[in-house]
């Protein structure tokens, strides 16, 4: 124990300018966005720009990805934000059954696998495996939000704590705070959805190209 708290602090000292901004950003997306602002969607932007860099230059080539691809869903959200109520606002939250994630989860990870194995030609680090598996499970989750699928925030509860364990393991501690903190947030997220699904009633049918929105 005294070791890990040596290294912590050690890593919080260390601590760029640039993470601590990327940090404050990517609290400031969340505050923002709960309060409905468009401001948000800047923060997100710039906070998720700075990460591309930072973990690049680490040797995190899927983390770098997901957060580039992040950038383009801030893009993505702004646009839609800014047409003020849209259409998507009537959709229900739903639940999946469980094979669909028996299968989805470890399908996931196996392409995670290859991709590691792939990226190892090109990349010399010691978590390409995690960093891709981080990486899928991430980009499927955002879709699932996006569609209102109850389960993200579980697939959230998991990709969080991975990420932390990442994060600090290549010296970014205090981006390991942040999605330890991201962690709790999951929890909350499912619960205050789950209250909601209940709310619907019975008549929750899950999507289909036949039951989706036109």
């Amino acid at each position: 124990m005294a070791d890990f708290l040596a290294n912590f602090t050690q890593q919080i000292a260390a601590t760029s300018l640039l993470e601590w901004v990327a940090v404050i950003l990517a609290i400031g997306y969340v505050l923002l966005a709960a309060i409905q602002s468009n401001w948000c969607w800047l923060c997100a932007f710039t906070s998720t720009a700075i990460y591309t860099y930072l973990f690049w230059q680490v040797t995190l080539p899927f983390q770098s990805a997901l957060n580039f691809f992040y950038m383009v869903m801030a893009v993505y959200g702004y646009y839609q934000w800014s047409k003020g109520k849209g259409e998507h606002e009537h959709i229900r939250i739903v639940q999946w059954p469980w094979w669909i994630h028996g299968m989805l989860v470890p399908t996931l990870l196996l392409v995670a696998w290859g991709l590691s194995i792939v990226a190892s030609s090109q990349f010399n680090g010691d978590y390409l495996l995690l960093d891709a598996s981080i990486n899928l499970l991430s980009v499927v989750t955002t879709f699932m939000v996006a569609h209102k699928i109850l389960e993200n925030w579980v697939y959230w509860f998991f990709i969080n704590i991975a990420s932390a364990f990442l994060y600090f393991q290549v010296g970014y501690a205090l981006s390991a705070c942040l999605f330890a903190g991201y962690v709790v947030f999951s929890i909350f997220g499912f619960y205050q959805w789950k209250m909601q699904y209940n709310k619907q009633g019975s008549n929750v049918e899950y999507p289909t190209a036949s039951t989706e929105s036109t």
